[in-house]
C-alpha cells in the first residue's frame, strides 16, 4: 500500500468537501438564474471561491500568534478603507459602500465583521481575569465597535452595522462581562427605539413598517418579500425542477442572484433543496464551534467563536428576510449568495478557525 505523504494528510479535505458543495451548489443556482448560463454570475463566482478557498488554506496554515499580533493593526486598516468608502467610494443601489479595485468591487464593511472579531478577542485575552467586571474592560471595546459601526451606518447599510455589533457582542459576553451589562443594553435598546427608528433613512423605516404588514405595499416597499414568498411557496416539497424557475426567469424576483438567492433555489428545488442546504450549513457550523470548544489559547477561544458568531449571522439573518421573518437589509447567503467581498469574508472566517484548529492539533500532538 502505497503511503500517504504528510502534507497530503494535512489537508483538511472534509472541510474542503463540504465548502464545495455549499458553494457547488450555488454555482448551480447561478447558472439557472441566468437563463442557463455561466456568465455572468456562475463562473466568475467559481473562479473566486477557487482562489478564495485557495486563501483560506494559506491563512489556516498561519500560526494564530500572527493574527493576535497584528489585530490592531488590521482593524485600524479597515476602518481606514471604511474611510475611503465615504472619499472615493461608488454609489450602487442607492448606497456608497463599495472601493474600486480593478478586478473587485471590495466593500470594507465587510472585512470590519472580522477585523473587530480578532481586535476584542486581543483586546479581552490580554485582560486580567479579575478585570472583565470593571468599567475598563467595557468602555474600550465600545470604542471600538463603534466607530466602525457608525461609519457603516453613514454608507447607509443596518445590516452589516447590526452585523459587527452581534459578532462584537459575542466576542465580550464570552470573555465573562457581567451578564447585567447585556440586560441594561437590552433594555436601553428596547427604551430607545422610537429614538432609533426616526433616525433610519426613508427607505430603511419602510423596510421596518414592511417587515411589521407585509400586505400594506406589496408592489411598492413590500414587493421583495412578497415575490420572495411566492416563489419559495411555488417550490413546494420537491420544487418546479432545475432550470424551470418562473419567479427568477420572467424576472418577477428582485435580486434573485445575490440576496434573495435562497428564494431562486426554493422554486426549483422545493424544500428538499432547502433543508439540503441548512443541513451543510449545520455541519459548518458544528465544525468551527467544535474548533472553539478545543482552542488552546484564550485569543483562540473568543475568535472562533466570534467568527462563528459571524457565519451563523450571515445565514439567520439572510433566511429570516428571505422568508419574511427579519426586515430586508442587505446581508447575503454565505457562499451561495454572488458576490466577492461577503465571500471574501466567510473564506478568511473559515481560514482562521482552521488555523485556531491547527494549533490545537499540534498542541496535542505534543502531549501525546
Amino acid at each position: 500500500m502505497i503511503p500517504v505523504p504528510p502534507a497530503v494528510q494535512r489537508i483538511p479535505w472534509k472541510l474542503i468537501v463540504l465548502l464545495s458543495a455549499i458553494t457547488g451548489f450555488g454555482l448551480l443556482v447561478l447558472y439557472s438564474a441566468a437563463g442557463g448560463s455561466v456568465t455572468p454570475w456562475a463562473l466568475q463566482q467559481g473562479v473566486r471561491f477557487i482562489v478564495f478557498l485557495l486563501v483560506a488554506l494559506a491563512i489556516g496554515r498561519m500560526p494564530i500568534r500572527i493574527f493576535e499580533d497584528f489585530s490592531y493593526v488590521g482593524y485600524l486598516g479597515v476602518a481606514l478603507l471604511l474611510l475611503a468608502v465615504e472619499a472615493l467610494g461608488f454609489v450602487g443601489g442607492g448606497s456608497q459602500r463599495w472601493l474600486n479595485l480593478g478586478f473587485m468591487n471590495l466593500q470594507p464593511s465587510e472585512l470590519m465583521k472580522v477585523a473587530i472579531v480578532l481586535a476584542l478577542a486581543r483586546f479581552y485575552a490580554q485582560l486580567p481575569p479579575g478585570s472583565t467586571r470593571t468599567f475598563n474592560a467595557l468602555w474600550p471595546a465600545l470604542v471600538m465597535i463603534g466607530i466602525p459601526a457608525a461609519l457603516v451606518m453613514l454608507q447607509p447599510d443596518l445590516g452589516t452595522a447590526l452585523a459587527i455589533c452581534a459578532s462584537a457582542a459575542i466576542v465580550m459576553f464570552v470573555s465573562g462581562l457581567p451578564l447585567w451589562w447585556f440586560g441594561s443594553a437590552a433594555l436601553a435598546g428596547l427604551a430607545a427605539l422610537p429614538i432609533l427608528f426616526s433616525m433610519l433613512h426613508d427607505y430603511q423605516q419602510k423596510r421596518v413598517l414592511i417587515f411589521l404588514d407585509p400586505e400594506s405595499d406589496p408592489l411598492g416597499a413590500g414587493y421583495h418579500i412578497s415575490q420572495s414568498k411566492i416563489a419559495i411557496g411555488s417550490g413546494g416539497i420537491f420544487g418546479k425542477g432545475f432550470l424551470n424557475g418562473s419567479q427568477s426567469h420572467l424576472d418577477y424576483l428582485p435580486e434573485g442572484h445575490t440576496d434573495f438567492i435562497f428564494a431562486t433555489m426554493s422554486e426549483e428545488w422545493g424544500l428538499v433543496g432547502g433543508l439540503l442546504l441548512l443541513l451543510g450549513f449545520f455541519f459548518l457550523l458544528r465544525w468551527s464551534t467544535r474548533v472553539a470548544l478545543n482552542a488552546r489559547t484564550r485569543f483562540g477561544q473568543l475568535t472562533a467563536t466570534g467568527l462563528t458568531m459571524t457565519i451563523f449571522f450571515y445565514i439567520a439573518i439572510n433566511l429570516g428576510m428571505v422568508m419574511g421573518l427579519a426586515p430586508v437589509v442587505g446581508i447575503p447567503l454565505p457562499l451561495f449568495s454572488y458576490g466577492g467581498s461577503s465571500m471574501l469574508t466567510i473564506m478568511t472566517c473559515v481560514g482562521i478557525i482552521l488555523a485556531i484548529e491547527n494549533d490545537s492539533k499540534k498542541r496535542h500532538s505534543w502531549l501525546s
